[in-house]
């Protein structure tokens, strides 16, 4: 069909544009185990009368994303006595430098009134570590501290992120009213610590605390608001 024609066909309506998604393929048992945990959140005493869900703010979503440190192509607004552009280099435009980073949301409190009592915004961490510089360059002295991705992260580097870093910043934001068992929702991620994983049960339950570890069922990205939502607005800018 010509471009003229098609183009006719959309101005007359007899054509639309759609954008369409790619979903994960759901089998008959990922489809019962999605089922299942949806039915889990009903609240009991509602159960034999009309159904009510659990407002989910004993909820913690966590979620890891790498993102590139910068692009091949990159935008810039520049005054008019700026006359030296940006000079940004790597060494090979195929392999540009990247950071996993684990982000932490809860459900935010609003009031009746419409005033927002807690943002739900725990934090989002860099798999980063400090190693000394081997040898001596232009730009540093060897012995000299400096930051490094983590471009290998296995379980017990999952453990220990969350033990030393995510564990203590949801003790330390949680609203004081809030409820008493907290639950970490995480995807099905080979990396990621089982439920009954012992050190970190251990720290999950300092200081009056009891948090805890679920699985969300398999091939189901729309169950976590990190992948439905946050990641894909931090990825377009």
């Amino acid at each position: 069909m010509e471009h003229s024609q098609v183009y006719r066909m959309l101005k007359s309506g007899d054509l639309r544009s759609h954008k369409n998604s790619i979903k994960p393929k759901l089998s008959h048992e990922h489809k019962h185990r999605r089922l299942n945990f949806i039915s889990s959140q009903i609240i009991l005493p509602t159960v034999n009368t009309l159904p009510k869900f659990s407002l989910m703010y004993n909820v913690v979503h966590i979620d890891e994303k790498w993102f590139f440190m910068s692009r091949e192509t990159q935008g810039f607004y520049l005054f008019t006595w700026e006359e030296e552009e940006p000079y940004r280099c790597v060494q090979n435009k195929n392999f540009i430098g990247k950071v996993m980073f684990i982000a932490v949301v809860a459900r935010p409190l609003v009031n009746t009134n419409g005033d927002i009592l807690w943002d739900g915004k725990i934090g989002i961490f860099p798999f980063i570590e400090t190693q000394m510089a081997i040898r001596s360059s232009s730009n540093k002295a060897a012995g000299t501290p400096e930051l490094k991705a983590i471009t290998r992260v296995t379980r017990d580097v999952i453990r220990e992120k969350l033990t030393a870093e995510v564990l203590p910043a949801i003790r330390s934001k949680w609203p004081a009213n809030g409820v008493g068992d907290i639950w970490i929702q995480q995807d099905n991620a080979r990396p990621h610590i089982l439920t009954t994983d012992h050190a970190f049960n251990e720290a999950a339950t300092q200081d009056g605390f009891n948090i805890r570890l679920v699985f969300q069922p398999a091939s189901s990205l729309d169950m976590n608001i990190l992948d439905l939502s946050l990641f894909n607005a931090l990825q377009s800018i």
